[in-house]
């Protein structure tokens, strides 16, 4: 059975280009009715904290990516936080010892880059090996100074090569790799040890990351080796870029999920989007729904060549997504920004729900984030916000004369309708020579703040006789 796993660190909110391998690995798991197994790698005890554990988790879950096993569901091949595996790489560690596939270092980093200047090399050439062959004289006499070693991984004198389903096969030659520290002077881990640990008693079939864990991945080969480990498949996926083709970062805007979930983007388009970044179809479909993405999904259709971020395309998704879903919907998620803006309250009556849920639906095709519904149905119940240059273009002297003379056509009109509310408006236009333009565009400004937005006469119906008649009087001459 495929097993794959995402294993984030809980050092920060989740990145977009985390968010994208998880997602790949979850697509890869359901494509293969396969297991999805969620870890936290929080050996960094003084950057990972708990909270970024549960936002992870959280933000995870929101966007649509649900695991079978990890910490908060269980599961018969936990722990799944490194902190509570910590006997296990001792133990694993201690049988490298014993079998001479790893040795004490005690060798400090100052110690080793003045032998490399010595020897002719640049200080940061990596580890010499110094302490591979040490005496037993020598490895007493480092006791007896006090000195805490490290567990260094003999790296045998081999080619490896990583058949990679993305890249193909890539070669590194012999003496490319030092050897590296498993096991750090704390006695935890580093990332290569617990992380071939894990995948092994995890039983990881794929090992589905980003590119910039190729360079690792010889490390984690030889280590499968010489615990008799099977090799999992490997997949580098292409870096998540800026528009500028470098790194993401913030200069680039938001970088993490957290941030486009406060923003009001759908998870559904998120989920859409961020799986294009590096994977297509032939056909170069753009809009998928969950169920498509895990049936079209292959490893085979990644491409080598970086993916790039777009905002401007995802924000563009998330309108489309905003004009599929309901009105009801997009107004329960925007309900946090609706209270924020004091449109909306706690335990609202029916009746006001019932209100705003028309005002979104007459606003709905311009709406492209949650964040930004307070803006476009606001003026359906409170005071307008009235927009300075709409107010010094259309209420003019004119303009309030105008609305004068709609206001008394307006007091007459019993029906209140769509039908009735246009007939008048345009009669009027007839009656007194004006262009529709110079009647609709004050009528608009006056009763909205604004120049744009829903049909004329649905607003004004959905905005009900007495906020009009009172908006009328406020901007009449």
């Amino acid at each position: 059975m495929v097993r794959v796993r995402f294993a984030p660190s809980p050092t920060g909110y989740l990145h977009l280009g985390n968010a994208r391998t998880a997602l790949f690995n979850y697509l890869f798991a359901k494509h293969n009715n396969g297991i999805l197994v969620l870890r936290i790698e929080d050996t960094d005890a003084e950057r990972s904290k708990k909270e970024y554990e549960t936002a992870i988790m959280e933000d995870l879950k929101w966007f649509g990516v649900k695991w079978d096993e990890g910490p908060d569901t269980g599961g018969e091949n936990g722990p799944y936080r490194q902190t509570e595996r910590l006997g296990l790489y001792r133990q694993a560690a201690e049988k490298l010892l014993q079998e001479g596939k790893v040795y004490r270092c005690y060798c400090t980093r100052e110690e080793t880059e003045e032998r490399n200047r010595r020897a002719g090399k640049n200080e940061s050439a990596g580890y010499d090996n110094f302490c591979r062959d040490l005496s037993p004289q020598d490895l007493g006499r480092y006791e007896r100074e006090g000195r805490k070693p490290v567990l260094r991984f003999r790296v045998p004198g081999k080619k490896v090569e990583v058949n990679d389903l993305v890249r193909g096969q890539v070669v590194f030659e012999p003496g490319s790799i030092p050897d590296f520290v498993i096991m750090k002077s704390d006695g935890l881990p580093t990332f290569h040890f617990a992380v071939v640990i894990d995948d092994c008693m995890m039983k990881i079939t794929h090992v589905i990351r980003g590119e910039d864990h190729l360079s690792n991945t010889p490390k984690h080969i030889m280590l499968f080796e010489a615990m008799g480990f099977d090799i999992p498949g490997f997949a580098h996926m292409s870096m998540t870029l800026g528009r500028d083709k470098t790194r993401l970062s913030k200069r680039h805007g938001a970088t993490s999920v957290r941030a486009y979930r406060d923003e009001g983007y759908l998870p559904e388009a998120f989920f859409n989007y961020i799986a294009l970044l590096g994977w297509g179809t032939a056909e170069s479909q753009d809009i998928f729904s969950p169920e498509e993405l895990v049936r079209e999904f292959s490893i085979e259709r990644c491409n080598k060549s970086n993916a790039v971020f777009d905002p401007e395309k995802l924000l563009w998704m998330n309108g489309l997504y905003m004009r599929k879903t309901t009105p009801a919907r997009i107004l329960n998620l925007s309900l946090p920004y609706l209270k924020e803006a004091g449109i909306a309250g706690d335990g609202e009556t029916e009746e006001k729900m019932h209100y705003l849920e028309k005002a979104v639906s007459l606003e709905q095709e311009k709406i492209k984030l949650l964040k930004d519904v307070p803006y476009h149905i606001g003026f359906f119940v409170k005071e307008p916000v009235y927009e300075e240059k709409a107010v010094s273009k259309y209420l003019t002297e004119k303009g309030k004369e105008v609305l004068g003379a709609i206001l008394t056509s307006f007091e007459g009109c019993e029906e209140w309708s769509i039908h009735d509310l246009e007939a008048r408006v345009r009669d009027f236009c007839e009656a007194k020579g004006y262009k529709a333009g110079e009647v609709f565009h004050p009528l608009r400004v006056a009763l909205s703040g604004k120049t744009t937005g829903p049909g004329l006469f649905e607003m004004i119906e959905h905005l009900g006789r007495d906020k009009t008649l009172e908006r009328l009087k406020k901007w009449s001459a």
